[in-house]
């Protein structure tokens, strides 16, 4: 009984020390929206196909506004080669079946009970033109965006959850934070949920919307290291597709990165980048509040049939709306995920609890030794505040 007391926290703390890796290796995105870090994408001709603050990685990719596909294959200092895939027929079948849809009045009725959420992992992100700052700690520019998109949506009879919880400091284990706030707006069973933010990309006229000079363009992006990415990237390819048809050049492109964003937690989590941190600020709300016009009728509406799409077959597409058989498919993939990392953890427990495991006195050693110097850190302390 003594072994299994002291072999018991062993085993809890390495499934612990597993669960954290697994979050933390999810969400390498501490140079995410950083100014001044301006890498360039640049395909097999040098031209220019996209600016971000965003470190890439290799086998990050872009989907544009006009459905080309792009993988990043090589990386050196601020430059990232790109190889064009081709286009993405998926997304094309999207816009063409948006193009000819007649939109029904009723095509909120579904899930308009259902709120949308609304949280900001970089609390302290700003429009420096505006704010006259790119940062404020804990209380950023950002969260007027945020308040933009929140009014929007609620002049669309939309319930909206916007939780204004800071995350502050702008750092590595930021979305690690945010993943707590993330749990909380999940038990409302929301229907969407963004994490809004700004680029960083310094040159202003990046995302200068091309039709309206008031507001700024938008970037989705998508985290690839997570069980929902196909649902995520689904919702987003729709998002861009509709977005677009409504106000044309509207949403620049998706960005595909490495990461995950807390997007595991919901098939349609999206993290939307409205300008950067040199546009003005109402113009990255007048932008982000034209998104709203969209979200809500996307969310009441079923996808393009899967015949329609080149790869449903491959877990890519939805057909039931918010329901749709990707986030059903991917949900189960997370269920078996959690399930192996049980059966893992079990199996972990036994090994501990094996005689013949050689490793188990080290292990032993090493836990008496931290819980004396433990001990004695901890009696350190009560005699200081004595």
């Amino acid at each position: 009984m003594c072994k299994f007391k002291t072999v018991f926290p062993l085993g809890l703390l390495l499934l612990l020390a597993l669960l954290f890796l697994i979050v933390q290796g999810g969400n390498k995105a501490n140079n995410d929206h950083q100014t001044g870090n301006n890498y360039r994408f640049v395909n097999q001709k040098g031209g220019l196909v996209t600016i971000t603050s965003r470190h890439p990685y290799i086998g990050d990719e872009i989907i544009s506004a006009g459905g080309l596909h792009y993988r990043v294959t090589a990386i050196r200092k601020k430059i990232a080669r790109v190889e064009l895939m081709g286009r993405d027929q998926d997304y094309l079948a999207m816009v063409k079946y948006y193009d000819h849809l007649t939109i029904p009045a009723a095509a909120k009725d579904e899930w308009v009970k259902r709120p949308i959420a609304i949280y900001h992992t970089h609390s302290d992100e700003s429009y420096l033109p505006s704010d006259g700052t790119y940062t404020i700690p804990f209380k950023g520019g950002i969260y007027q965006v945020g308040n933009s998109l929140s009014t929007a949506l609620k002049k669309e009879q939309v319930n909206v959850l916007y939780d204004r919880t800071p995350h502050d400091p702008h750092d590595a284990n930021a979305y690690y934070r945010s993943r707590r706030t993330a749990f909380k707006l999940l038990k409302k069973r929301p229907a969407a949920m963004f994490d809004v933010h700004r680029d960083g990309v310094d040159n202003p006229k990046f995302y200068e919307h091309a039709a309206d000079r008031q507001a700024t363009q938008l970037r989705l992006v998508v985290g690839r290291q997570n069980p929902k990415m196909a649902a995520n990237l689904d919702f987003a390819k729709r998002l861009l597709a509709f977005s677009n048809k409504q106000n044309p050049k509207l949403v620049k492109e998706i960005y595909i990165a490495h990461g995950n964003y807390n997007q595991d937690l919901l098939s349609t989590a999206l993290l939307i980048e409205a300008g950067t941190y040199t546009n003005e600020k109402r113009a990255a709300e007048n932008g982000i509040s034209l998104l709203a016009q969209s979200v809500p009728i996307l969310l009441g509406l079923d996808p393009p049939p899967a015949d329609q799409l080149q790869n449903s077959a491959n877990g890519n597409t939805a057909t039931e709306g918010i329901n749709s058989p990707a986030s059903i498919r991917q949900s189960w993939k997370t269920a078996l995920f959690l399930v192996l990392l049980l059966l893992l953890a079990l199996l972990g427990f036994t090994v501990l609890n094996n005689p013949k495991f050689k490793g188990r006195e080290y292990l032993q050693e090493q836990y008496d030794k931290y819980k004396l110097l433990l001990k004695k850190h901890t009696a350190r302390l009560s005699r200081k505040v004595r």
